[in-house]
């Protein structure tokens, strides 16, 4: 069946409180998804975000972000007071501040854990007790993990004095006795978001709205995963990198993209069943109505850089797990709805992948009008496909336009129709009209470029860390005269959901 969404991460929800948040303005933009006949609201990595700000590098990958607990409904549980939260300091802004949310809402969030056990209501307290033992399988590396980092200054686990970061059992069992309190708060924080979460998850559903999540392929080095299972990954005796992730050198990044995640440890995962992984999917295809895993040809070949250079330049291919992995997944999983991330070069190894997991992939038409024949142009979209002007990484469409050279724009005018010389706002909405119209059966357009913004609002520039990065939200919601077009170009080529 044909569909439409729209991708806005949470964060960049307006509000109150200095970032998104899961309260009422999440529920108001399903409202808005409805209204305007769309089946999916698109979201990034929902983790709690660690160096750099990007929800690609979070300190778990099951974890939830705290930042995006919603205040309102503290206060309305009486869990925190109005005067806890002080509003000049979370401004509301077009971008926000992450560390000083970090450091501000753990404040506020401390208090409300403390006022959740001494008000001590049994059934709410049952399902906190009940949410700890059925997480239990991260949530309590996850809140030692974060303990800890707190009790060093929130430095990387890497540089920890020994006994904790190669984990001596008597060393952490002492830690744990004496810093329960602490662990307990980081619990629930986990507890308070995914209530808040699953909240809007149900809500959106009922209104017929399905939520897309997004997969790293990789865990951040800094996270409770890589310090809790250092087995799982490729690290020598001294639990450091021995090469780390990243692309290779091309047109756009001369010099490669060193992202230097640690590389996973195939083999062992193999011999053990690809347990982590099937878990994995298995816990997002619970948060999540379908699920996009990131660099999907990662699996059949990755990017495997030395861990000391300095960048991606010396890194060589190596194979991956391929089917073997999503058979696992199959098998212990069963039919789970994702989509692959399969953009960039693309050996025949990769497309057999594909073809063979049977997942959708994806086409960006920010990359189709080179001037041959590309894969990307609407015309070779395949059905079983997700298409975008341009996703998180990329520049907005009116961005990606006037940055366009010369010969991109007169090869996209030619191919959609356009006169020689037109205004930048005809070309972006025919470029807008070009993505509904695909064959793919799934269309995804940036809120950016339904409000016709410029590169000022784009999420992520790759290969950059800080900056704007990941910080850009709306003022506020969008209205119907806004939502006008998605709703037209939805019915017009069939896209819609409900009525």
């Amino acid at each position: 069946m044909r569909s439409s969404g729209i991708l806005l991460h949470i964060s960049s929800l307006p509000g109150r409180y200095g970032i998104g948040t899961l309260g009422r303005y999440a529920f108001e933009f399903v409202d808005t998804l409805k209204k305007s006949r769309q089946t999916y609201w698109q979201i990034l990595p929902i983790g709690p975000t660690g160096y750099g700000d990007s929800p690609y590098q979070s300190y778990s990958a099951f974890a939830g972000n705290p930042n995006l607990i919603d205040m309102d409904k503290l206060i309305h549980e009486g869990l925190i007071d109005k005067d806890d939260v002080d509003l000049k300091t979370l401004a509301e802004k077009s971008f926000y501040d992450y560390a000083q949310l970090f450091s501000y809402k753990k404040i506020v969030l401390i208090k409300a854990c403390k006022a959740f056990l001494e008000k001590d209501e049994a059934s709410r307290i049952d399902r906190f007790n009940d949410f700890c033992s059925e997480n239990a399988f991260w949530l309590d590396d996850y809140a030692l993990f974060m303990t800890i980092k707190t009790y060093f200054n929130q430095t990387m686990w890497t540089l920890w004095d020994d006994d904790f970061r190669l984990r001596d059992e008597d060393t952490i069992t002492a830690f744990s006795k004496a810093h329960a309190a602490e662990i307990t708060q980081w619990k629930f924080m986990q507890f308070i978001f995914f209530e808040q979460y699953n909240a809007l998850k149900r809500y959106a559903n009922r209104k017929g709205i399905k939520i897309y999540g997004d997969m790293p392929i990789y865990v951040s080095m800094d996270s409770a995963d890589i310090w809790a299972h250092p087995e799982m990954f490729d690290l020598d005796e001294d639990r450091r990198p021995i090469k780390v992730a990243g692309c290779p050198p091309d047109p756009f990044a001369p010099t490669g993209q060193l992202w230097g995640n640690p590389l996973y440890n195939w083999e062992y995962l193999e011999k053990n069943g690809f347990d982590w992984w099937v878990q994995r999917v298995k816990y997002s295809s619970q948060l999540f109505d379908l699920t996009r895993i990131d660099h999907f040809r990662g699996f059949e070949s990755y990017y495997a850089i030395p861990a000391e250079d300095k960048t991606a330049e010396n890194g060589e291919w190596l194979k991956g797990p391929a089917m073997k992995l999503f058979d696992a997944i199959k098998e212990q999983a069963g039919d789970v709805a994702l989509v692959a991330e399969d953009l960039g070069f693309l050996t025949d190894g990769v497309k057999e992948m594909l073809k063979a997991a049977g997942y959708p992939g994806m086409n960006v038409l920010e990359f189709a009008y080179g001037g041959d024949d590309s894969q990307y142009l609407p015309h070779n979209h395949s059905k079983n496909s997700v298409v975008y002007i341009g996703t998180h990484d990329n520049d907005t469409a009116l961005g990606w336009y006037r940055l366009a050279d010369d010969d991109t724009k007169r090869f996209m005018k030619r191919y959609l129709g356009l006169k020689k010389i037109t205004s930048e706002k005809k070309a972006v909405k025919a470029l807008i009209r070009a993505l509904y119209a695909s064959p793919a059966d799934t269309c995804i357009i940036q809120m950016q470029d339904v409000l016709r913004l410029g590169s000022d609002a784009r999420m992520n520039i790759p290969s950059t860390v800080g900056g704007k990065n990941w910080a850009w939200r709306l003022e506020k919601l969008p209205g119907k005269k806004d939502m006008k077009a998605v709703r037209e170009l939805t019915q017009t080529y069939f896209r819609c959901s409900g009525k």
